[in-house]
Protein backbone atom coordinates (compact mmCIF):
# COMPACT_ATOMS: atom_id res chain seq x y z
CA UNK A 1 0.00 0.00 0.00
CA UNK A 2 1.45 3.54 -1.34
CA UNK A 3 2.11 5.31 2.47
CA UNK A 4 -0.16 8.46 1.94
CA UNK A 5 1.46 12.09 2.55
CA UNK A 6 0.66 14.17 5.52
CA UNK A 7 -0.32 16.87 2.94
CA UNK A 8 -3.34 14.97 1.40
CA UNK A 9 -6.39 15.60 3.93
CA UNK A 10 -7.40 13.12 6.84
CA UNK A 11 -11.32 13.46 5.31
CA UNK A 12 -10.50 13.05 1.88
CA UNK A 13 -8.20 9.55 2.46
CA UNK A 14 -10.64 8.41 4.84
CA UNK A 15 -13.64 8.97 2.51
CA UNK A 16 -12.27 7.05 -0.28
CA UNK A 17 -11.39 4.34 1.65
CA UNK A 18 -14.30 3.93 3.12
CA UNK A 19 -16.51 4.36 -0.46
CA UNK A 20 -13.85 2.39 -2.37
CA UNK A 21 -13.97 -0.44 0.62
CA UNK A 22 -18.12 -0.22 -0.23
CA UNK A 23 -18.02 -0.20 -3.53
CA UNK A 24 -15.77 -2.71 -4.24
CA UNK A 25 -18.24 -5.20 -1.89
CA UNK A 26 -21.52 -4.07 -3.64
CA UNK A 27 -20.71 -3.84 -7.35
CA UNK A 28 -18.75 -7.47 -6.89
CA UNK A 29 -21.49 -8.98 -8.44
CA UNK A 30 -21.16 -6.80 -11.31
CA UNK A 31 -17.55 -7.22 -11.36
CA UNK A 32 -17.86 -11.08 -11.68
CA UNK A 33 -20.44 -10.39 -14.88
CA UNK A 34 -18.12 -8.26 -16.73
CA UNK A 35 -14.91 -10.77 -15.95
CA UNK A 36 -16.77 -13.48 -17.32
CA UNK A 37 -17.89 -11.72 -20.49
CA UNK A 38 -14.65 -10.07 -21.33
CA UNK A 39 -13.29 -14.17 -20.69
CA UNK A 40 -15.75 -15.60 -22.36
CA UNK A 41 -15.59 -13.08 -25.39
CA UNK A 42 -12.07 -11.90 -25.78
CA UNK A 43 -10.02 -14.38 -23.09
CA UNK A 44 -7.67 -13.47 -20.60
CA UNK A 45 -6.38 -11.33 -19.49
CA UNK A 46 -9.40 -9.83 -17.85
CA UNK A 47 -7.71 -6.88 -16.61
CA UNK A 48 -5.55 -3.71 -18.66
CA UNK A 49 -2.60 -3.01 -16.11
CA UNK A 50 -0.24 0.02 -16.40
CA UNK A 51 2.50 2.45 -14.99
CA UNK A 52 0.99 5.40 -14.67
CA UNK A 53 2.58 8.46 -12.66
CA UNK A 54 0.51 9.40 -9.08
CA UNK A 55 1.19 11.55 -6.11
CA UNK A 56 4.01 13.62 -6.74
CA UNK A 57 4.65 11.76 -9.83
CA UNK A 58 5.01 8.54 -7.70
CA UNK A 59 4.54 5.58 -10.52
CA UNK A 60 1.96 2.70 -9.81
CA UNK A 61 0.19 0.19 -11.75
CA UNK A 62 -3.58 1.00 -12.70
CA UNK A 63 -6.40 -1.51 -12.88
CA UNK A 64 -8.96 -1.02 -15.78
CA UNK A 65 -11.21 -3.85 -17.47
CA UNK A 66 -9.40 -4.77 -20.86
CA UNK A 67 -11.22 -3.19 -23.97
CA UNK A 68 -8.80 -4.14 -26.39
CA UNK A 69 -6.78 -7.05 -28.42
CA UNK A 70 -2.96 -7.08 -28.96
CA UNK A 71 -3.35 -6.98 -32.55
CA UNK A 72 -0.24 -5.99 -33.92
CA UNK A 73 0.63 -6.02 -37.28
CA UNK A 74 3.53 -8.15 -39.03
CA UNK A 75 6.26 -6.24 -38.01
CA UNK A 76 4.92 -6.38 -34.39
CA UNK A 77 3.56 -3.16 -33.58
CA UNK A 78 -0.13 -3.07 -32.32
CA UNK A 79 -2.59 -1.82 -34.35
CA UNK A 80 -4.62 1.62 -34.16
CA UNK A 81 -7.10 1.51 -31.37
CA UNK A 82 -9.61 1.32 -33.63
CA UNK A 83 -8.98 -1.82 -34.99
CA UNK A 84 -8.54 -3.22 -31.65
CA UNK A 85 -11.19 -1.67 -29.71
CA UNK A 86 -13.87 -4.87 -28.72
CA UNK A 87 -17.42 -4.19 -29.05
CA UNK A 88 -17.56 -5.50 -25.70
CA UNK A 89 -14.82 -2.33 -25.03
CA UNK A 90 -17.25 -0.05 -27.00
CA UNK A 91 -19.66 -0.46 -24.50
CA UNK A 92 -17.80 -0.78 -21.38
CA UNK A 93 -16.00 2.74 -22.22
CA UNK A 94 -19.25 4.41 -23.03
CA UNK A 95 -20.41 3.53 -19.77
CA UNK A 96 -17.61 4.14 -17.87
CA UNK A 97 -17.08 0.66 -16.91
CA UNK A 98 -13.68 0.53 -17.10
CA UNK A 99 -12.83 2.43 -14.63
CA UNK A 100 -14.59 0.55 -12.47
CA UNK A 101 -11.33 -1.67 -11.09
CA UNK A 102 -9.42 1.54 -10.34
CA UNK A 103 -11.55 1.27 -7.07
CA UNK A 104 -8.85 -0.90 -6.05
CA UNK A 105 -6.24 1.64 -6.37
CA UNK A 106 -8.02 4.07 -4.28
CA UNK A 107 -8.77 1.32 -1.47
CA UNK A 108 -4.38 1.20 -1.50
CA UNK A 109 -4.17 5.06 -1.51
CA UNK A 110 -2.66 5.33 -4.79
CA UNK A 111 -5.88 7.04 -5.98
CA UNK A 112 -8.29 9.17 -5.00
CA UNK A 113 -12.08 8.86 -6.08
CA UNK A 114 -11.63 12.44 -7.32
CA UNK A 115 -8.94 14.07 -8.84
CA UNK A 116 -6.64 14.67 -11.93
CA UNK A 117 -6.56 11.29 -13.99
CA UNK A 118 -3.38 9.86 -14.10
CA UNK A 119 -2.00 10.00 -17.52
CA UNK A 120 1.11 8.00 -18.90
CA UNK A 121 4.76 8.35 -17.52
CA UNK A 122 6.58 9.92 -20.51
CA UNK A 123 4.38 13.54 -20.25
CA UNK A 124 6.12 14.05 -17.24
CA UNK A 125 9.01 15.15 -19.40
CA UNK A 126 6.70 17.36 -21.60
CA UNK A 127 4.33 18.83 -18.52
CA UNK A 128 5.10 22.75 -18.06
CA UNK A 129 6.16 23.54 -14.35
CA UNK A 130 2.41 24.98 -13.98
CA UNK A 131 0.70 21.81 -15.65
CA UNK A 132 3.18 19.74 -13.91
CA UNK A 133 1.57 21.21 -10.21
CA UNK A 134 -1.59 18.49 -11.17
CA UNK A 135 0.45 15.90 -9.42
CA UNK A 136 0.33 17.74 -6.43
CA UNK A 137 -2.88 16.26 -5.10
CA UNK A 138 -3.41 12.06 -5.87
CA UNK A 139 -5.26 10.97 -9.24
CA UNK A 140 -8.73 10.50 -9.80
CA UNK A 141 -11.17 8.17 -11.18
CA UNK A 142 -13.05 11.26 -11.86
CA UNK A 143 -12.10 14.80 -11.73
CA UNK A 144 -12.77 18.91 -12.68
CA UNK A 145 -11.70 18.31 -15.85
CA UNK A 146 -14.27 14.79 -16.31
CA UNK A 147 -16.80 16.81 -15.54
CA UNK A 148 -16.51 20.32 -17.56
CA UNK A 149 -15.76 19.04 -21.04
CA UNK A 150 -13.97 15.61 -20.51
CA UNK A 151 -12.33 14.51 -23.80
CA UNK A 152 -14.15 17.11 -25.68
CA UNK A 153 -11.11 19.30 -23.94
CA UNK A 154 -7.96 20.42 -25.55
CA UNK A 155 -4.73 19.18 -23.57
CA UNK A 156 -4.52 23.13 -22.58
CA UNK A 157 -7.71 23.01 -21.24
CA UNK A 158 -8.12 20.03 -19.56
CA UNK A 159 -4.99 20.89 -17.36
CA UNK A 160 -5.69 23.94 -16.62
CA UNK A 161 -8.85 23.20 -14.79
CA UNK A 162 -6.48 20.29 -13.36
CA UNK A 163 -4.77 23.06 -11.61
CA UNK A 164 -7.99 24.63 -10.61
CA UNK A 165 -9.08 21.77 -8.89
CA UNK A 166 -5.12 21.60 -6.76
CA UNK A 167 -6.04 25.25 -5.87
CA UNK A 168 -9.63 25.08 -4.81
CA UNK A 169 -10.21 21.43 -3.25
CA UNK A 170 -12.92 20.83 -0.74
CA UNK A 171 -14.59 18.07 0.24
CA UNK A 172 -17.68 19.78 -0.53
CA UNK A 173 -16.20 20.26 -4.40
CA UNK A 174 -15.26 16.20 -4.38
CA UNK A 175 -18.58 15.66 -3.61
CA UNK A 176 -20.34 18.12 -6.46
CA UNK A 177 -18.20 16.36 -8.95
CA UNK A 178 -18.78 13.22 -7.79
CA UNK A 179 -23.01 13.86 -8.19
CA UNK A 180 -22.07 15.62 -12.30
CA UNK A 181 -19.76 12.57 -12.95
CA UNK A 182 -22.64 10.51 -12.44
CA UNK A 183 -25.16 13.00 -14.27
CA UNK A 184 -22.58 12.80 -17.30
CA UNK A 185 -22.54 9.01 -16.99
CA UNK A 186 -25.86 8.94 -17.67
CA UNK A 187 -25.74 11.58 -20.50
CA UNK A 188 -22.93 9.62 -21.66
CA UNK A 189 -21.27 13.00 -22.69
CA UNK A 190 -17.58 13.64 -23.56
CA UNK A 191 -17.01 9.81 -23.95
CA UNK A 192 -14.78 10.16 -27.05
CA UNK A 193 -12.63 12.80 -28.54
CA UNK A 194 -14.41 13.71 -31.86
CA UNK A 195 -12.91 11.38 -34.52
CA UNK A 196 -11.24 8.75 -32.17
CA UNK A 197 -11.69 5.93 -30.10
CA UNK A 198 -9.05 7.51 -27.31
CA UNK A 199 -7.47 10.29 -26.68
CA UNK A 200 -4.34 11.79 -28.80
CA UNK A 201 -1.07 11.86 -27.90
CA UNK A 202 0.52 14.83 -25.52
CA UNK A 203 3.45 15.67 -27.57
CA UNK A 204 3.98 18.97 -24.85
CA UNK A 205 3.20 22.67 -24.80
CA UNK A 206 5.12 23.26 -27.93
CA UNK A 207 2.75 21.12 -29.69
CA UNK A 208 -0.43 21.68 -31.20
CA UNK A 209 -3.13 20.93 -27.51
CA UNK A 210 -5.14 18.08 -28.47
CA UNK A 211 -8.37 16.62 -26.55
CA UNK A 212 -7.82 14.07 -23.62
Amino acid sequence: MQRIDKSVPLSKRIFDLVSSTLGLIILSPLFVIISLCIFLTEGPPIFFRQIRPGYRGVPFTIYKFRTMRDTRDSQGNLLPDEQRITRLGHFLRATSLDELPELINVMRGEMSLVGPRPLLMQYLQRYSPEQARRHEVLPGITGWAQVNGRNALTWEDKFRLDVWYVDHWSFLLDLKILLLTLWKVIKREGIHQPGHVTAEEFMGSNHTMSPS
